[in-house]
């Protein structure tokens, strides 16, 4: 499994709004600025981040994003998958039900379904309030 730069800059994005939330609506144009990514290609990942309800956004001189919960409500499961689609690592588990004709007698689908099992299980363990905290510990230690 290989995360897009669509999937990494979307908690980027995520995480920024979030250390700069109290300040009010954060604009994308600073965010693209402090993360060092095009603005054009955060203003499509915000788009798609506000669609579903993790993002408002607001208009005018003092507009922006702002998040609509606490950072500890969101998990990175939940955006990588509105940003991914699907995280399997197979094509057959990428559906509810596996249609695969060789599902029974497949040596390599129990290793497949323990792979994603594992997977989910990280990233719906991991909030946005972790990532933050990880960025502050690292940012101390640099200090």
């Amino acid at each position: 499994m290989k995360i897009s730069t669509k999937g990494r800059y979307a908690l980027r994005l995520m995480t920024d709004v979030a250390a700069h939330d109290q300040e009010g609506y954060v604009s994308l144009r600073d965010a693209a600025v402090r993360q060092g990514v095009s603005l054009k290609y955060l203003e499509q990942i915000a788009g798609i981040l506000a669609r579903a309800g993790l993002l408002q956004s607001g208009r005018g001189a003092q507009g922006g994003y702002r998040l609509t919960r606490l950072p500890e409500e969101y998990t990175v499961g939940s955006i990588l998958r509105l940003t991914e689609g699907n995280l399997a690592p197979v094509a057959c588990l990428s559906e509810g039900e596996n249609h695969c004709q060789r599902s029974a007698q497949c040596p390599t689908l129990d290793f497949w379904t323990g792979l994603y099992a594992v997977v989910n299980g990280y990233i719906d363990r991991c909030t946005l309030a972790d990532l933050m905290a990880e960025g502050e510990r690292r940012e101390d230690a640099e200090a």
